[in-house]
């Protein structure tokens, strides 16, 4: 599901992705919506047909083989590249060794991230955040999971989805929790710019975003729906947040199911 920032402080737009066809699903608001899944899955990297989907899209083989989905990936501060261990040294070389973002965003409360500098805001869409704020730049991956575990230590870095999807989000004070944190975390962020040199992690000086999503209405009770287990989901589509259509019969997280083959109607 393709997203983007809505213009001239419109709602984010939602695009479905299925094979050549392209729908606007802000367009199908308050209309019904069926996706039925054929029990096909075909891995996103190879294309081979898979009985089941690891980590969002790949086959078994490509799970264990791709450096894209090392646990270094999702825990970035271990990255093992100078120790001659990557899987794929020239994937890294593109895609790891290069500027980062260290933020804050509110999408269930108050929280940190890492994305690659060209991946904003779409990270941020991606998870649903009514606010968010640069506050950091890295010179690569690693640096940018160390400086996240620092973090981490004061401010959450997960979202709850659910009180996401609810709706249940006071709007904050990005800048004035930038500067308590970093003010905390002084000496830390000191000892890791010795580490790597003085000019490897910079300081942003921009404004916070704000995003407002295509929600006719919140639900009050969390119903998800798994095409694993229930291969047909419709109903009618009440709103888009992060990758969650918001359907009247519950909610289902279409990024959970890439690689899947699904019938929209």
């Amino acid at each position: 599901m393709a997203v983007a920032p809505g213009e001239q402080g419109g709602a984010v737009r939602y695009t479905l992705r299925a094979g050549e066809h392209r729908l606007d699903l802000n367009a199908r608001l308050g209309q019904p919506l069926r996706l039925q899944w054929t029990g096909a899955i075909a891995c996103t990297h190879c294309g081979r047909a898979t009985k089941k989907s690891f980590a969002q899209g790949y086959c078994y083989p490509c799970f264990t083989r791709l450096a894209q989905c090392d646990t270094c990936i999702v825990k970035p501060e271990t990255c093992h590249f100078d120790a001659g261990t990557c899987r794929e040294p020239e994937w890294a070389e593109r895609h790891c060794f290069q500027p980062h973002v260290i933020y804050l965003a509110n999408s269930s409360g108050l929280k940190v991230g890492i994305t690659r500098g060209t991946q904003v805001p779409t990270r941020w869409l991606d998870q649903g955040a009514i606010q968010a704020l640069p506050i950091l730049s890295v010179e690569t991956r690693q640096q940018s999971g160390l400086v996240e575990v620092l973090f981490k230590e004061e401010v959450a870095d997960r979202t709850n989805w659910r009180a996401m999807l609810k709706g249940e989000v006071e709007p904050l004070d990005l800048v004035t929790e930038r500067d308590r944190l970093l003010a905390r975390l002084e000496s830390g962020l000191g000892q890791l710019r010795q580490r790597f040199g003085a000019d490897a992690i910079h300081l942003l000086d921009e404004p916070p975003v704000s995003f407002d999503y295509p929600v006719l209405e919140h639900p009050r009770k969390i119903v998800s729906h798994n095409f694993d287990k229930q291969p047909e989901v419709a109903g009618i589509l009440l709103g888009l947040k992060g990758q969650y259509l918001i359907l009247d019969t519950g909610v289902i997280n279409l990024r959970k199911f890439t690689g899947y083959e699904v019938a929209v109607s």
